[in-house]
C-alpha cells in the first residue's frame, strides 16, 4: 500500500468540505474549553466558522506571544482545553514556552509522515532526537508506535555509543537532524563499523541540503523531511524528494503577509497559519512565524492534499531603526491605508554610517501627491521619516519579505 489511507486520495472539493466542517466544530470547542479562546473569540458565531474566508477574519495567535501569554495564565496561557494535570507530559521549549502530549498515542499526527518516508510497522526505529526538555523526540516516537514500530531512544551525542547501538540492534531507520545522521555515517564508516540496516530517515530540524541527501543516499539511506513544530505537531511531510511538502490531513494551513492576518494568493510567500482539531491543545489560526509559499499541481505521489515550498525564512523581520522598533504589523497598516499599492516593502540601509528607510511600493501608476501621502503614513506609523521608491507590478521580489534589513556594519 502506497498510501497511509484513503484521506491521502481524496478529491481536493471533498477535503476542503470536510475540513470547514470541522472548523466550526473546533472554534466551538475552543471556545467552551480553552480561557485564551473563550476571550479571544468572545463575538465570534462558531456556527458561521464554516469557510476559509471566515477562518481568515479570526485573529491570529501568534507564536512570538506564547511567552507572555504564559507569564499572564500560567502554565499554558490558556490555550489549552484540558487541566494540566490531564496532561501525559510537560514539555518546555526555548523561551520558555511550555507545551502539553495529551493521552493519544500519536499526539503530534507523526505517523503519517513516517510512512511516506518508508517506515513501515514491525521496523526498529533510531531516534536521534533530544529525549530532555523538549518534545522532539517523543513527536517522532508517538508516530512510530502508532505504526507498529519499536523504537530505540539514542538521543543526541555520543556518536560512537549510538553506532555501537546500530551495529547491534540493526535498525531499519533513523529519525533526527540530518546533519547528525551524516556525522553517524561517516563516523562509522572511519570506524569500519557496519551500519548498513539504515536504509530509510526522516528528518527534521534543520534544513536538508540537496548535497546531503544525494550523500547518504549513496549509501543506501532514502532521506524525507518533515515540517513539524512542538506546539502543532506535523504541518507538512515529504513523500518524494524535492517535490514539496504535503500538506498533514488534519491540520488546516493558510499562508498569509507578514504583520497581518490576510491570505496571499496562491504561490505567493507568505508566513504559515495553522488550525489544529487537538481537542486537548486546539491552536486556532496560530501563526508560526515560519515563510512558505504553496505549490501549483498535485504531488507526483498521488496524494491530492495541498503542497508546501518548506521554510524559507522567518516572517517575524522586526527590526531596529536609529534606535526605535520597526514591525511589519506597521508596514502592513500603511498597506491597508494606501490599497492601490499592490506591494510593500520597507528597505532599511545606512549610506555613509546614518540608517535610512525606504518605502518600496508596486504600482502601476503614481504621482508626486501619492508619494507625500505614502511619506507622511510612514512618519506617522513609525515616527521616523523615509523615502518612496515606485516599482512596476511584479518589480519586487516574491520572498515574503517586508522589511529587509541591507546594512553594512
Amino acid at each position: 500500500m502506497n498510501f497511509y489511507d484513503p484521506l491521502e486520495t481524496r478529491d481536493p472539493v471533498e477535503r476542503e468540505a470536510h475540513l470547514t466542517d470541522r472548523l466550526a466544530r473546533q472554534v466551538a470547542h475552543a471556545k467552551q474549553h480553552s480561557p485564551h479562546y473563550a476571550q479571544l473569540l468572545a463575538d465570534v458565531n462558531a456556527t458561521e466558522c464554516a469557510s476559509r474566508a471566515a477562518l481568515s477574519r479570526l485573529p491570529l495567535t501568534r507564536k512570538r506571544d506564547l511567552i507572555e501569554l504564559q507569564k499572564a495564565r500560567p502554565p499554558f496561557g490558556g490555550l489549552n482545553a484540558v487541566a494540566p494535570t490531564r496532561a501525559k507530559r510537560v514539555f518546555a521549549s526555548p523561551g520558555p514556552i511550555y507545551e502539553l502530549q495529551g493521552q493519544e498515542t500519536d499526539h503530534w499526527r507523526m505517523a503519517r509522515a513516517l510512512y511516506a518516508a518508508g517506515f513501515r510497522h514491525g521496523d526498529l526505529v533510531h531516534n536521534c532526537f533530544s529525549y530532555h526538555f523538549t518534545p522532539g523526540a517523543f513527536i517522532f516516537e508517538g508516530g512510530a508506535r502508532k505504526l507498529g514500530c519499536s523504537v530505540f531512544p539514542g538521543g543526541t551525542g555520543q556518536t560512537e555509543q549510538q553506532i555501537q547501538a546500530m551495529v547491534d540492534l540493526r535498525p531499519a531507520g533513523y529519525v533526527g537532524t540530518p546533519s547528525f545522521l551524516r556525522i553517524l555515517v561517516e563516523r562509522a564508516e572511519e570506524m569500519g563499523a557496519d551500519i548498513s540496516s539504515l536504509n530509510k530517515a526522516c528528518v527534521s530540524g534543520e534544513a536538508l541540503p540537496g548535497v546531503v541527501r544525494q550523500w547518504l543516499g549513496e549509501r543506501g539511506i532514502a532521506v524525507r523531511q518533515c515540517y513539524a513544530t512542538a506546539e502543532i505537531g506535523v504541518i507538512a511531510y515529504e513523500s518524494v524528494p524535492d517535490a514539496g511538502l504535503v500538506v498533514e490531513e488534519d491540520v488546516l494551513v493558510e499562508i498569509v503577509r507578514p504583520g497581518t492576518g490576510d491570505p496571499v494568493a496562491d504561490g505567493e510567500v507568505g508566513e504559515v497559519v495553522v488550525t489544529t482539531f487537538n481537542a486537548d491543545y486546539p491552536l486556532i489560526r496560530f501563526a508560526t512565524g515560519d515563510l512558505s509559499a504553496t505549490m501549483p499541481g498535485l504531488s507526483p505521489c498521488g496524494r491530492t492534499n495541498v503542497r508546501l515550498r518548506g521554510w524559507m525564512g522567518r516572517a517575524d523581520q522586526t527590526t531596529k531603526v536609529k534606535g526605535m522598533f520597526v514591525h511589519p504589523e506597521q508596514i502592513a497598516e500603511i498597506a491597508r491605508r494606501h490599497p492601490q499599492v499592490a506591494k510593500m516593502r520597507l528597505v532599511v540601509d545606512n549610506p555613509d554610517a546614518q540608517d535610512r528607510m525606504t518605502l518600496c511600493c508596486e504600482l502601476g501608476e503614481h504621482d508626486a501627491a501619492l508619494a507625500e501621502t505614502l511619506v507622511n503614513s510612514l512618519r506617522e506609523l513609525t515616527k521616523m521619516r523615509g523615502g518612496i521608491e515606485f516599482f512596476a507590478p511584479g518589480g519586487l521580489p516574491n520572498d515574503g519579505k517586508v522589511i529587509e534589513d541591507k546594512r553594512v556594519y
